[in-house]
């Protein structure tokens, strides 16, 4: 658990956290069932009837396997090569989706790709680091999601405290200077995701080499309609005139203050919108959608997403 103590936050090492075992210990067993189901999948799809015989043949050779596999490692380090020679976005925004869909064709419980979607973000950050990619904001939870069933959300909630947890105690974040930030309504979350989201905050708030957000509770349109608010209330109370308004004050009191607008926007499932995702900082966003699910994404379909962005030219306008 997180409670303060002399005006700081501290944590429990997550081993003594009131249920934290048991949860583990549960989501490492569904990684495990979801891994096997995988592979029961993939045989289904190679040795289908209707699949040529050769396929058969190449699926139960394990050294064709082998080989295969070491062939798609050298070409994703050749994209990575050829990408680094190139301008790499800034910042990337990356709607995470898929999940449900991803869990449904393992024949599995929808929930379940959401432990898989947790894994994901683990391997999407590294791959940023890789890229010397500054900033990060994933969407992970909007305000519509809170109308999903209970057990769902409950779920959900208990992943995003784990995450906060182990985000605040990895020593990859402290070596790297990552610093965490949440946006979104942090006081719609369960207390205890509340805490551990500051606890993250916390620990993470001198760093300024990296900087990971993480969109929770949150929607484009409250947060738009939150900063006209604010500035109508130093109209009110301040004498600010209406002419006074520009997109610098406004961009000021939204929630990603401080942060440059994302150079690219990444979806996954192959669904073409933003969804309410950060309608105000992606004006001049280049958009990139990948028809793979999240828990699916390869860091080859990522960098994929990166060279696109290579090839485009940002004009803004003019």
């Amino acid at each position: 658990m997180v409670s303060p103590e002399n005006g700081h936050l501290k944590a429990e090492p997550l081993s003594r956290c009131p249920g934290h075992r048991v949860l583990v210990d549960r989501l490492r067993h569904l990684e495990e069932e979801i891994a096997k189901r995988a592979d029961k999948v993939g045989e289904r799809i190679l040795l289908a009837p209707s699949t040529n015989r050769i396929f058969q043949v190449l699926y139960e050779n394990r050294l064709t396997h082998y080989v295969y596999d070491r062939m798609q490692r050298a070409r994703t380090r050749q994209l990575l090569e050829r990408i680094r020679g190139g301008p790499v976005p800034k910042h990337v925004g990356i709607i995470m989706d898929g999940n449900r869909r991803f869990a449904q064709r393992l024949g599995m419980d929808p929930n379940a790709g959401h432990v898989l979607g947790r894994k994901k973000l683990e391997d999407v950050m590294r791959w940023c680091l890789d890229l010397n990619i500054k900033y990060l904001t994933v969407y992970a939870f909007s305000t519509e999601n809170f109308k999903r069933a209970p057990e769902e959300v409950e779920l959900l909630m208990r992943l995003f405290e784990l995450n906060y947890k182990e985000m605040a105690d990895n020593p990859d974040v402290h070596k790297h200077k990552i610093r965490v930030r949440t946006l979104g309504r942090i006081e719609l979350l369960p207390p205890h995701v509340q805490e551990a989201a500051r606890y993250a905050e916390e620990r993470t708030k001198d760093y300024d080499q990296y900087f990971f957000n993480v969109a929770v509770a949150y929607g484009g349109r409250e947060e738009l309609l939150t900063a006209f608010r604010n500035i109508a209330s130093q109209i009110k109370s301040n004498g600010m005139r209406p002419e006074d308004i520009d997109e610098e004050l406004i961009a000021k009191h939204l929630y990603t203050t401080g942060l440059p607008d994302p150079d690219l926007i990444l979806r996954t499932s192959g669904e073409e919108r933003i969804s309410n995702f950060l309608l105000w900082q992606a004006a001049y966003s280049e958009l990139y959608f990948a028809d793979v699910y999240w828990p699916a994404l390869r860091k080859k379909d990522f960098l994929k997403a990166i060279e696109s962005y290579q090839f485009r030219k940002r004009r803004y306008g003019k």
